[in-house]
């Protein structure tokens, strides 16, 4: 609890990202931009935007450069967060733009709640702050949201001047198991307000869902 009294988790367990800084995610927004804002959304979303289709789920979607630039396309998008902050920064921004993106508050590691399926859904950033029983859980969470398609741009461990928790590629296919098909992971850069224009080696995974079996 904080010294007010307020729980500064809004009443969810914190990520393991949260123990070891101590703070909630929200915190990263409140006194200016975060270390991943740089200032618009990701090149290599914008480079897959043509990949997405249908309704679409941006996990984490922070101040939502990337869903705003989504719904400028035309698609039908919906940013969910546990930084209030930072919705209300989308939210803003989308009004300022005149955009029709909707954006609320979810933990992601309890997607059901949503009570939605999505024909594409986008993890950029979120991914590598899990630890791995969190990845687990996670994509749990995930299958309960994912009719279709799911991209993950997330740090890699290959490369020079990585970011913070990089992941190796084995790393990021374990917890897809049954039920998932990953289909490609390519080489990408992630852009940061800490890393030169060029940005850090990361991953781009294209993972689909595959038909059940019941």
């Amino acid at each position: 609890m904080s010294k007010d009294g307020e729980d500064p988790f809004g009443g969810r367990s914190p990520t393991s990202h949260e123990h070891m800084t101590g703070l909630p995610w929200d915190a990263s927004y409140r006194e200016g931009p975060a270390p991943w804002d740089f200032g618009g959304p990701q090149p290599a979303v914008v480079e897959a935007a043509g990949r997405f289709t249908g309704d679409v789920l941006d996990v984490g979607c922070g101040s939502g450069e990337n869903a705003l630039h989504l719904a400028s396309l035309g698609l039908r998008v919906l940013g969910v967060d546990v930084a209030e902050t930072a919705l209300r920064r989308a939210r803003r921004m989308a009004g300022e733009r005149g955009l029709d993106a909707e954006f609320a508050t979810a933990d992601a590691l309890r997607l059901e709640r949503l009570g939605r399926g999505f024909d594409t859904v986008l993890d950029c950033g979120l991914f590598h702050t899990f630890d791995a029983d969190e990845r687990v859980r996670y994509v749990k969470s995930l299958e309960a949201v994912t009719k279709g398609t799911l991209f993950i741009l997330c740090f890699s461990d290959e490369g020079e001047n990585t970011g913070p928790h990089p992941v190796k590629r084995e790393a990021l296919t374990a917890p897809f198991g049954r039920g998932w098909r990953v289909k490609t992971i390519e080489k990408a850069r992630v852009r940061t307000r800490f890393h030169d224009e060029n940005g850090a080696p990361a991953w781009f995974a294209t993972i689909e869902r595959e038909p059940s079996d019941e």
